[in-house]
C-alpha cells in the first residue's frame, strides 16, 4: 500500500528563495497552460493531452520571454503539467469541477519525483539546493533512514509554514483483532455522532469556537491599506486562525473515526447529500463547519487499511421517522422534534438513537443481500436497494427491504 509522511520543514534562507521561485514557476506553468487549453479548445475546437502539453512546457521555455523557467528544476513543473491532466481526466469523468487558476495567495506546493531529488539515509536534497532539507521526523517507531520515498512533494500554507511530504510503498498492515462489534452512525450538529448502542459524541465546533477572534482578525486587516508590510503581518494572523481551525477539526475527526474503526468490525453510515444540504443557508456554515464528508472519506481508508467492513445505506431510506422498535413508519417527522412516541407501540425514541439503529439494520439487510461493504472513494454508493426515493406509506414497511423492495 502507499502512505505518506508530512514533515515541518525550515528551509535556510537560500533553500527558501530556491523554492519560492519553483512554487511561482509550477504555478506560472498551471495558469498558462490551463489558458492555452481553454482558448485552444474554444478556438480549434481541438482536446489537448499530456503530450502536447508537455511541448507547450517545453515551447515556453524556449521562449525568450519565459526562459526564467530554466532556472528552477524541471520537474515540478512537469508534474505541475501532469497534474492538470489528471484534472481534465477527472472532469470529463464527472468526478470534479473545471480546473481552477491558482492564487500566489493560497498554499503553495512543488512535487519532485525520483529525478528531482536525492534521499539518502535520512537526509533530502532537492534539485538546484546544494544543502540537504532539514525537516523533523514525527514517527519515533519508523526509522527516517529506512524508508526510500518515490516522491517528495514540498509545500507552504499561507501563514509561512513549511512542509514535506514522503509518499512511500509500505507492506500492509497486519489486521486488526477482531471484535464481533457491529454499529449504526448517525451523523448530526448538535451530537457529531450518535451510534446505535446509544453513545454520543458531542461536534466541537471548530470554526463557531474561534469565529469571534477570527472576525476581529479580518476587521483588523480589512483597515490595513493594500500591499503595505502591516497588511502582510495582519493576513498571516488570519491564515493561522483558519489553520488552528482545520487542525482542530483534523485532530477531532482522526481520533472519532480511529475510535470508531478499533472497537467495531463493521459500521454502518449514511450517504449524506451534503451538497444539497448546504443549500439550506441557515445550516451551511454549522454542516460545513462539521466536516462530514472528510470523516467518511477517514472511515472508508481506515477500514480498509484494518480490515473493517463498512456498509453505506441509501440516503433516501427514512431511518429518523421509521420506528426501531416495530418498524411503523411516520408521514412526517419535522426537523426540530428530537424525542417522539410511536403510534404503533407506543415507544418512546430520542430521534438520533433510534436512526442510529436503523441504519444499522437497513444496513446488515444490504450486506445479507449481497452488496458491495466496502465502497472507498465512490461520492454517491449503489447499494441493492432500490435508490428511487418511495412515496411515504403510514404504517409497518417490509422487515428485510427496511421499506424498499428488494432487488
Amino acid at each position: 500500500m502507499r502512505a505518506a509522511y508530512k514533515c515541518r520543514v525550515y528551509p535556510t534562507p537560500e533553500q527558501a528563495a530556491t523554492l519560492n521561485r519553483t512554487f511561482g514557476c509550477v504555478r506560472f506553468v498551471w495558469n498558462q497552460t490551463l489558458a492555452w487549453r481553454h482558448a485552444r479548445y474554444h478556438g480549434e475546437r481541438a482536446k489537448t493531452n499530456f503530450a502536447q502539453a508537455n511541448a507547450h512546457l517545453t515551447a515556453m521555455k524556449a521562449d525568450s520571454e519565459t526562459a526564467w523557467l530554466n532556472e528552477v528544476s524541471s520537474v515540478p513543473l512537469q508534474q505541475a503539467v501532469r497534474h492538470q491532466q489528471v484534472a481534465f481526466t477527472n472532469f470529463f469523468a464527472g468526478r470534479a469541477k473545471y480546473p481552477r487558476y491558482k492564487s500566489r495567495n493560497g498554499r503553495q506546493s512543488a512535487e519532485y519525483t525520483r529525478s528531482g531529488f536525492r534521499y539518502r539515509d535520512g537526509r533530502l536534497f532537492l534539485a538546484k539546493t546544494g544543502t540537504p532539507l532539514e525537516f523533523v521526523w514525527s514517527w519515533p517507531d519508523v526509522d527516517p533512514a529506512s524508508i526510500n520515498p518515490t516522491t517528495v512533494t514540498v509545500s507552504r500554507d499561507p501563514c509561512g509554514r513549511w512542509y514535506v511530504s514522503f509518499a512511500v510503498d509500505v507492506d500492509d498492515p497486519d489486521q486488526a483483532p477482531a471484535t464481533g462489534a457491529v454499529v449504526g452512525v448517525d451523523l448530526g450538529i448538535t451530537d457529531f455522532v450518535v451510534t446505535s448502542d446509544g453513545d454520543k459524541i458531542a461536534n466541537p465546533r471548530s470554526l463557531a469556537k474561534r469565529e469571534r477572534n477570527l472576525a476581529r482578525y479580518q476587521r483588523r486587516m480589512a483597515r490595513k491599506a493594500k500591499g503595505s508590510s502591516n497588511r502582510m503581518k495582519a493576513k498571516a494572523k488570519v491564515a493561522r486562525a483558519h489553520r488552528k481551525v482545520r487542525a482542530a477539526r483534523a485532530d477531532f475527526l482522526h481520533k472519532t473515526s480511529a475510535r470508531l474503526v478499533r472497537d467495531h468490525g463493521v459500521i454502518v453510515i449514511e450517504d449524506l447529500n451534503v451538497k444539497g444540504m448546504v443549500r439550506n443557508r441557515s445550516l451551511a456554515k454549522a454542516i460545513y463547519d462539521c466536516g462530514w464528508g472528510e470523516f467518511r472519506r477517514q472511515l472508508e481508508y481506515k477500514a480498509a487499511k484494518y480490515g473493517r467492513h463498512l456498509i453505506v445505506i441509501d440516503r433516501w431510506y427514512p431511518s429518523s421517522k421509521t420506528c426501531s422498535a416495530c418498524g411503523h413508519l411516520l408521514a412526517a417527522l419535522s426537523l426540530g422534534t428530537r424525542r417522539w412516541t410511536c403510534p404503533g407501540c407506543g415507544t418512546l425514541h430520542d430521534r438520533d438513537v433510534n436512526a442510529a439503529k436503523n441504519i444499522l439494520a437497513a444496513g446488515l439487510a444490504v450486506s445479507a443481500c449481497g452488496g458491495d461493504v466496502r465502497h472507498s472513494g465512490l461520492s454517491r454508493v449503489q447499494s441493492p436497494a432500490k435508490q428511487e426515493p418511495q412515496p411515504v406509506r403510514v404504517g409497518n414497511p417490509p422487515a428485510l427491504g427496511m421499506g424498499r423492495k428488494s432487488t
